[in-house]
């Protein structure tokens, strides 16, 4: 699946939302024109916020049209899993991983990042939580384990709670500390909102996992099943958006 996403780096990249400013910023913070390297950076949403913050930014991604669509807006990417990368003596004011640390092995993420920082650099893991009301969640979940009933994510709620997501992002801090070469681990979060109409939803829930390697007539199912409880609620809704951090310096 960490591979699947690419399908469509058009429309990933068009239809994902971006990160607040003030996370991009509170990371950048201390360094001058800071180097930056991004782990699975996909098409590149998060990179351009840290280009457009000052800094000179790498990207790792593993999978080809991803990192194909992300040079041709002005990114510099070098083709790889992070467990396979070479740094090849660089080293970075700050390693990033933005909605993508979850597919790193736990066993070589860290420590491996800890080995390319300069001193004092900062690792920041990171990624939103967005979960559509119930009205929307509930058929979805429904047309979702009819068109897809092998799909490991058919055992999950319709709507997972911000605690589960929370737990994820202390593991993430566990798997830090446990290298021994970073200050305590801090979790940092936003809360925001954003309104979605019918098309826009749409657009977005193509992208997101389990969705990615299905088939046409699978996700057309999908779409009128989404589409027709977005329209029950008028057309449109909006919805609380929480991106989560975990994030530590090198000692």
């Amino acid at each position: 699946m960490a591979v699947s996403f690419g399908v469509d780096p058009q429309r990933y990249d068009r239809a994902r939302p971006g990160y607040p400013d003030t996370l991009i910023t509170r990371i950048l913070a201390g360094t001058d024109r800071p180097d930056v390297l991004d782990i699975g950076c996909g098409t590149g949403i998060a990179a351009r916020q840290f280009q457009a913050g000052g800094a000179t930014v790498l990207g790792i991604e593993p999978d080809a049209r991803m990192a194909e669509f992300a040079r041709a807006r002005g990114l510099r990417v070098e083709v790889a899993s992070f467990e396979q990368w070479q740094p090849h003596d660089r080293s970075f004011d700050a390693v990033v991983a933005a909605q993508s640390w979850h597919w790193v092995d736990p066993a070589v993420g860290a420590a491996k990042a800890a080995e390319v920082l300069r001193p004092g650099g900062r690792l920041a893991i990171f990624g939103h939580v967005y979960e559509p009301p119930e009205a929307v969640a509930e058929p979805f979940a429904a047309v979702y384990r009819r068109v897809a009933p092998d799909s490991p994510l058919n055992g999950q709620p319709a709507r997972r709670p911000l605690s589960l997501y929370q737990a994820g992002y202390a593991k993430f801090a566990e798997q830090i500390r446990a290298t021994g070469h970073f200050a305590e681990p801090e979790q940092w979060r936003y809360d925001w909102q954003r309104s979605y109409t019918r098309d826009q939803w749409l657009e977005l829930l193509p992208t997101t996992g389990g969705l990615t390697g299905l088939g046409p007539d699978q996700l057309a199912e999908i779409a009128d099943v989404v589409g027709a409880a977005i329209d029950a609620l008028g057309g449109s809704f909006t919805m609380e958006h929480t991106t989560l951090a975990t994030t530590a310096t090198l000692a």
